[in-house]
């Protein structure tokens, strides 16, 4: 998976295609997001994954705006600012001194209309927005244009074929030479500041609105899990406790984000030394005690929002850092139904699989109990 990892990686972050993509925008003179060198991010870049046979590479490319234009985040109702769901305006700013330094560009702010419509390509709100607010649907559609034009012009398309898939919030494509298949995820972006979060086309729940960009925290997580790797000891596996438990959980409800925000409370918590092979089993009896005490609390911190003791190169806005941490099992909170559900179905079948394990293991282990996964 890495060398296959590292080679989508190279494809998409250089000028084999983000390159060449924006040298089109930039030829032909028109007002689309700037495009930028591409991110990987996703299970897929952090070692492991929860469906090793259905791998998805998730790839974050940030934008810009287009000359003439500004990008301006916005947050709305009440529920949009828990959620830090945003709103992008996009603004039309004044070239009149660009244009007078031979930048050939119309100023959109002071030249008439008509003028504009002959001479120059339309602005990006009249293109990609809905309203005066950058549309996600409308960008990914834009973007499998773009793929689609480039590709032949490719030399991996002399050895692999592209096949795209209807694009909604992202644009996704399977890629296969006879012998291997891979599917690949675009999503976009735009970074807040110079950090490490960005508002992103990811949507969190169902039926978002195409005018809706969630806030991301895809690239710090990524930074994190490099982090730990340039840690950890060669033998250790805290991604293949990660990759383990995710599938162990399959079918009971919890989210692959959930186990892994438990896992990166975790690391956070326990030295590297504390992640080799013989810890193995104790490391799964954490993460399921984890689990159970954060169910039984109803209470799970998100890990990267207000947590002030993130690895050194991890930025954060510092809306982000000083926020109060999020609660990933708000739900469990709002209803009390859905917890007295979901806690003994929890309890009785994970015993059961962790006594399996336990019989597979090196030896039995007894779990170390931590709560800081619940409160720092």
């Amino acid at each position: 998976m890495e060398k296959t990892a590292r080679w989508f990686y190279q494809l998409w972050r250089r000028r084999h295609f983000v390159r060449r993509l924006m040298d089109i925008s930039e030829s032909l003179r028109t007002f689309y997001p700037v495009l930028q060198g591409a991110i990987g991010v996703g299970s897929a870049f952090e070692g492991w994954s929860p469906r090793e046979q259905d791998v998805v590479y998730q790839v974050l490319i940030p934008m810009t705006p287009p000359r003439g234009h500004s990008f301006h985040l916005e947050l709305g109702t009440a529920w949009q600012r828990r959620l830090r769901n945003f709103h992008m305006r996009v603004q039309q700013e004044c070239t009149c001194t660009s244009e007078q330094q031979g930048e050939h560009m119309l100023c959109f702010l002071h030249h008439p209309e008509e003028e504009l419509r002959r001479h120059q390509d339309p602005s990006l709100l009249h293109t990609l927005c809905t309203g005066s607010y950058l549309d996600v649907e409308k960008t990914a559609r834009w973007f499998y244009q773009l793929v689609r034009a480039i590709w032949p012009a490719l030399l991996e398309s002399h050895s692999w074929h592209l096949v795209l898939l209807p694009p909604r919030r992202s644009c996704q494509f399977k890629v296969t030479n006879g012998r291997e298949s891979y599917r690949i995820e675009i999503l976009f972006g735009v970074r807040q500041g110079n950090s490490d979060v960005f508002v992103s086309s990811q949507p969190r729940q169902a039926h978002t609105s195409s005018t809706i960009w969630p806030e991301s925290y895809a690239v710090a997580e990524m930074k994190f899990f490099r982090y730990i790797a340039r840690q950890a000891p060669p033998d250790s596996l805290h991604l293949k406790c990660l990759q383990f438990f995710t599938r162990l959980q399959l079918g009971l409800g919890f989210s692959t984000y959930t186990i892994k925000t438990i896992v990166m409370h975790l690391l956070s918590i326990l030295p590297a030394s504390q992640w080799r092979r013989r810890h193995f089993v104790r490391r799964l009896m954490d993460i399921s005690e984890s689990l159970r005490t954060c169910v039984a609390r109803r209470r799970l911190n998100h890990f990267i929002v207000g947590n002030q003791r993130l690895p050194e190169g991890i930025r954060l806005p510092p809306e982000v850092l000083m926020a109060r941490s999020r609660n990933l099992f708000h739900d469990l909170v709002m209803d009390p139904v859905a917890h007295s559900q979901d806690f003994p179905l929890y309890t009785t079948k994970d015993c059961v699989r962790i006594k399996v394990v336990d019989s597979l293991s090196l030896g039995r282990e007894t779990p170390q109990s931590l709560g800081n996964v619940w409160n720092w």
